[in-house]
């Protein structure tokens, strides 16, 4: 039994020694396969340390050969700009010797000219500005004749080519506007059913007539035209009243002091309600909203107001659409234009009231309602009181002439008509050198005979131009005139 266990015990410490002698093994055989794997990493390293070093140096080499050859095209650049700046500032040294010798070439040749002058002026016996007046002088009447030509020539073509497409420009916009013809006068007449009526209007001791032109603020005309009395008044607005009042009374037949202040209140309101109504429909008719009440109401009292016969109101809605129509055909502001048409004469609505030319009362009331500057330049501009500062302001201007001047837009009486052409002739009678003029067709054309012996061809010109100026200033007139300035020379020999 005990040798059992001790033969036990034996085999157990020699299996013990066994198994550490077997793992001591192991340890050190995969200590030696890890060094080995660590040399091997190592020697891996080492190779491809080698290898990028061996990259490294050759990328190197290559940026270096790089580099020299920069510096090499650098360096034959740099004495290649030696080279040229070494030319250039020899060619700098040749023109400054150059130039040096042209000044002192051009200070002799002042010596020359001024010997050559001391001498013609000793043969001649003429000073240099006596000499030069000749010389411009003979010069002048040699091309004096080929000068006139030439600037006629201009002239015609320039005129021919620009009144050809005003005229198309106008003339389309004519046709496509028609408007009344003129036959509003400053009075108005009334009708009466009976000659009966008249003494019911002047009433007892001429109370009725009396009240009525104090209330109105018109002249009522009572005279022998049989069934017809005349209502008068400098302001149209209240001319209309007076004669809607009047109307009614005649048509109540109740004639009275009383019934005289009643109805003319009902006229009143009557007529404000009118104008208010035409200010706002001229505005729908031109498609311009937006535009103060207050100054419609104004624009609309010129639906009472004539000039020349022709009514303001429609006069200003025709120049509006004739404005707009050459704006459009050229391009210009059509909205600036179409105010300004039917804005311009808006200060004829209170001239009566108000003094100052009629544009100045209008440009004031177009700045009190905030309009825009172009629009008033245009107003004020359209009888060339102002200078235009806009195609639009020329434009107004044109279309306010033409809506005046189209056969039947005005009338005149006899006595300003003659005062007026006789006024056209005195004024080109007072040139010098006018022998006579004539004024013809219905003043629009003025012929001035001149003497041939005191005024030549250029001359001509000069006295149209001059003329045409001189009626712009002095005259007014509707349309346009004409200025002809007619020079002849007769040549007369008899044979015997």
């Amino acid at each position: 039994m005990n040798n059992l266990i001790t033969v036990g015990l034996a085999a157990l410490i020699i299996g013990g020694a066994i198994g550490f002698i077997i793992r001591k093994f192991t340890s050190q055989k995969s200590i030696i396969d890890a060094e080995t794997k660590n040399r091997e990493l190592l020697i891996s390293a080492k190779d491809e340390a080698l290898k990028i070093k061996e990259e490294a140096k050759k990328e190197s080499e290559k940026r270096q050969s790089y580099l020299e050859e920069i510096e090499k095209n650098l360096r034959r650049r740099e004495e290649s700009l030696d080279k040229r700046s070494e030319i250039l500032d020899g060619e700098k040294t040749q023109i400054t010797q150059r130039l040096e010798e042209a000044t002192k070439l051009k200070e002799e040749a002042k010596e020359l000219r001024k010997g050559q002058d001391k001498e013609l002026q000793r043969v001649s016996k003429l000073t240099k500005d006596e000499a030069r007046d000749i010389l411009l002088s003979n010069v002048e009447k040699e091309y004096k004749d080929d000068l006139i030509r030439k600037i006629k020539a201009i002239e015609e073509s320039v005129k021919e080519t620009a009144d050809n497409e005003a005229k198309k420009i106008i003339g389309g916009a004519i046709q496509r506007m028609s408007g009344d013809q003129a036959t509003e006068t400053t009075i108005s007449s009334i009708s009466l059913p009976n000659d009966e009526m008249k003494g019911r209007i002047i009433g007892k001791e001429g109370r009725n007539i009396q009240i009525f032109e104090k209330v109105t603020g018109t002249d009522l005309i009572v005279d022998d035209t049989p069934d017809t009395v005349v209502v008068s008044c400098f302001n149209p607005v209240r001319r209309a009243t007076g004669v809607l009042a009047l109307q009614k009374l005649v048509a109540d037949g109740r004639i009275n002091p009383t019934s005289i202040e009643e109805t003319y209140k009902k006229a009143q309101e009557e007529i404000t309600q009118q104008i208010k109504e035409a200010g706002e429909e001229a505005a729908y008719e031109l498609s311009l909203p937006g535009l103060h009440p207050d100054l419609l109401k104004v624009l609309g009292q010129l639906k009472f107001r004539t000039s020349y016969g022709q009514n303001v109101l429609r006069h200003s809605i025709e120049t509006a659409f004739l404005g707009i129509m050459i704006a459009e055909e050229i391009g210009a502001d059509v909205n600036i234009v179409k105010k300004a048409g039917l804005l311009h004469d808006i200060g004829k609505a209170v001239d009566h009231d108000v003094p100052g030319a009629h544009w100045k009362i209008s440009s004031d009331i177009l700045k009190k309602f905030g309009l825009s500057g172009n629009v008033i330049n245009a107003v004020e501009a359209h009888h060339g009181d102002v200078d235009p500062k806009s195609v639009e302001a020329i434009i107004v201007k044109i279309a306010d002439a033409i809506s005046g001047a189209r056969p039947g837009a005005r009338r005149e009486s006899f006595e300003s008509y003659v005062k007026r052409l006789t006024d056209l002739e005195n004024i080109t009678n007072s040139f010098k050198g006018v022998e006579k003029s004539y004024a013809i067709q219905a003043g629009r054309e003025v012929r001035i005979l001149v003497r041939p012996e005191e005024i030549d061809d250029l001359q001509a010109l000069k006295l149209a131009k001059d003329i045409a100026k001189k009626i712009e200033q002095d005259m007014q007139y509707p349309g346009v005139i004409r200025v002809n300035v007619i020079r002849e020379i007769r040549a007369t020999e008899y044979a015997k």
